[in-house]
């Protein structure tokens, strides 16, 4: 059975003023001035009012924007998008599908060699899951999320290395 990520009024009630107001009134936190803009740890990002695995911090990357940025989420049904035309331009809004809270803004000015989107993220929707505190936490599956990233990793590493040899070898 999955678990169930909706807002429950307990939920609403342990959030900070700052967690409220941009999970459920759409506000934006200071850039640079937030919890996880500069966050480099492995884990995954959860929903601050329901927990539902969002973000993985394999997909995280410095943006320079001041806010946290992902390429894409764990799993696309997890977010659902809408068109936001506030302060006068069109954005798209991202919110967590199960308890509907706003996240933050999708752009299409990500890095081209994994998808072209940022999803630029406010911290206070955010709750951070260390990889270490994953199966403690109760989300022990994401951990194939990092088995996942560091195989291919090793596996980028190899080609280098084995490139690299064949180029010493061509030029001696």
């Amino acid at each position: 059975m999955s678990p169930d990520y909706r807002k429950t009024p307990e939920a609403l009630d342990r959030l900070s003023p700052l967690q409220r107001k941009v999970t459920q009134d759409d506000a934006t936190e200071p850039a640079f001035r937030n919890q996880f803009w500069n966050n480099h740890e492995p884990g995954i990002y959860v929903d601050v009012v329901s927990g539902q695995p969002l973000f993985s911090s394999t997909d995280k990357y410095d943006s320079h924007s001041g806010w946290p940025s992902f390429t894409r989420p764990i799993d696309e049904s997890v977010v659902t998008e809408k068109v936001d035309r506030s302060f006068f331009m069109k954005r798209v809004e991202v919110r967590s599908a199960g308890a509907d809270s706003h996240l933050g803004h999708v752009f299409d000015d990500g890095p081209a060699d994994a998808g072209g989107l940022r999803y630029c993220i406010n911290s206070a929707s955010l709750r951070f899951i260390h990889l270490d505190d994953l199966e403690r936490e109760g989300y022990g599956e994401y951990r194939a999320l990092f088995t996942q990233a560091d195989a291919a990793a090793s596996a980028d590493t190899a080609t280098a290395t084995a490139t690299a040899t064949a180029d010493t070898k061509d030029a001696s």
